[in-house]
C-alpha cells in the first residue's frame, strides 16, 4: 500500500473574512497548528496594524511565520516560501496538521508553486530606477505595463520597490518575472495541499472592515507606531509603507485628522478586499466558500473535506 502524501490545510481569501477564527477553530478540532501567511506579520513590532492574533485569542494554537524578522529587514516572497516550508514539514513530522492561514496572494502562491529568487541586487540599477520614478512619478508602473503587463496588473503604482525589482530583473535577465515565474516549482512537491477561499458579500465587508479600522485605533495603532519611531524605526522600513501604516503616518505627520484618516484606511482597505479577490479568483484548486470563517457551518464544511 503506497504511505499517504502529508496533508496542508490552506485558508485564504480577502481581508476581513474570519480566516484567523476558522484557522484556530480547525487546529483545536484536528491538533493542528497555525503557520501565517502575511507579508506585513513577518515584522517584529507591527502588532495592531496586521492583526496579529493576540496570544489569549490563539486559545493555545501555535501560530508560526509571525515576528521572524526586524522591520528594517528585506523580506521577499521566495524567502518566505523557504522558511515556511521549513515549519510547515517540522509540524508534520510532530504528527500535527499545518494550517496556512492568510490573505497575501504572493506569498501563497510562492509556497504552493513556487517563486523565481531572481538574479542579485544590482544596487546601481536600482538607484537610476528610483531617480526615474522621482522624476517622473508613475513612469515604471507605466513601463512595467509595457514589458510584463501581469507583473503590473499584480503590483501597485505606488509600490516603488516591487516595480524597481520587476523591472531590474526584465533588464538584467531579458526575460519578465511573469516567465520566470512560469518555471517555478512549489517548495512543498510532496504535499497534498486542501486549499479553501473565504468570501463574503461586498456590504459584509464593508462593515466588518470599518468594525476592524475602528478598533484598530482604539487599541492604539498611533501609540505602536510613536514607540516604533522612538525606538529607531525608519519611517522609510517596509511595514510602515503598507495599508494601515502608510495613511496612519500621514495622520501623524499632520496630513489629516484621526477621523478622515480612519474614513481612508477603510476606503484602502476594501480596495485591497478587491485586489485580493481578484488574485485568488485566478490561482487553481482552491475551493470557494460563501461565508465567514467564524460560522460554526463554514467551519462544519471544511471538517468535512478533511
Amino acid at each position: 500500500m503506497m504511505p499517504l502524501s502529508p496533508r496542508l490545510l490552506a485558508i485564504v481569501g480577502p481581508t476581513a473574512t474570519g480566516k484567523s477564527a476558522l484557522g484556530i477553530a480547525l487546529a483545536r478540532r484536528f491538533g493542528g497548528e497555525v503557520v501565517s501567511c502575511d507579508s506585513t506579520a513577518v515584522y517584529r513590532g507591527f502588532d495592531i496594524g496586521t492583526d496579529k492574533v493576540p496570544v489569549a485569542e490563539q486559545r493555545g494554537i501555535p501560530h508560526h511565520m509571525v515576528d521572524v524578522v526586524e522591520p528594517t529587514e528585506e523580506y521577499s516572497a521566495a524567502r518566505y516560501a523557504r522558511e515556511a516550508a521549513a515549519v510547515i514539514r517540522d509540524i508534520t513530522s510532530r504528527g500535527k496538521l499545518p494550517i496556512l492561514v492568510g490573505g497575501t496572494g504572493l506569498y501563497y502562491r510562492a509556497l504552493t508553486r513556487g517563486m523565481f529568487d531572481g538574479p542579485g541586487r544590482d544596487e546601481a540599477l536600482r538607484r537610476r530606477l528610483e531617480q526615474v520614478e522621482a522624476r517622473r512619478p508613475g513612469h515604471l508602473h507605466r513601463w512595467l505595463a509595457r514589458v510584463d503587463p501581469p507583473s503590473a496588473e499584480r503590483i501597485q503604482r505606488q509600490d516603488v520597490k516591487r516595480l524597481v525589482r520587476a523591472l531590474e530583473v526584465w533588464l538584467v535577465t531579458g526575460r519578465p518575472l511573469t516567465e520566470h515565474f512560469a518555471e517555478t516549482a512549489s517548495p512543498l512537491p510532496e504535499y497534498e495541499i486542501t486549499a479553501i477561499a473565504l468570501r463574503i458579500l461586498p456590504e459584509e465587508t464593508a462593515e466588518r472592515v470599518a468594525r476592524r479600522v475602528h478598533a484598530q485605533f482604539e487599541q492604539g495603532l498611533l501609540d505602536e507606531m510613536r514607540g516604533l519611531l522612538a525606538r529607531g524605526v525608519p519611517e522609510t522600513a517596509l511595514p510602515f509603507t503598507g495599508l494601515v501604516y502608510r495613511q496612519a503616518l500621514e495622520h501623524l505627520h499632520g496630513v489629516r485628522g484621526e477621523a478622515d484618516t480612519r474614513e481612508l484606511v477603510v476606503r484602502e482597505n476594501r480596495k485591497y478586499s478587491r485586489r485580493q479577490l481578484i488574485w485568488f479568483r485566478k490561482e487553481p484548486n482552491l475551493r470557494w466558500i460563501h461565508a465567514a470563517g467564524e460560522r460554526e457551518d463554514t467551519q462544519d464544511a471544511v471538517a468535512r473535506l478533511l
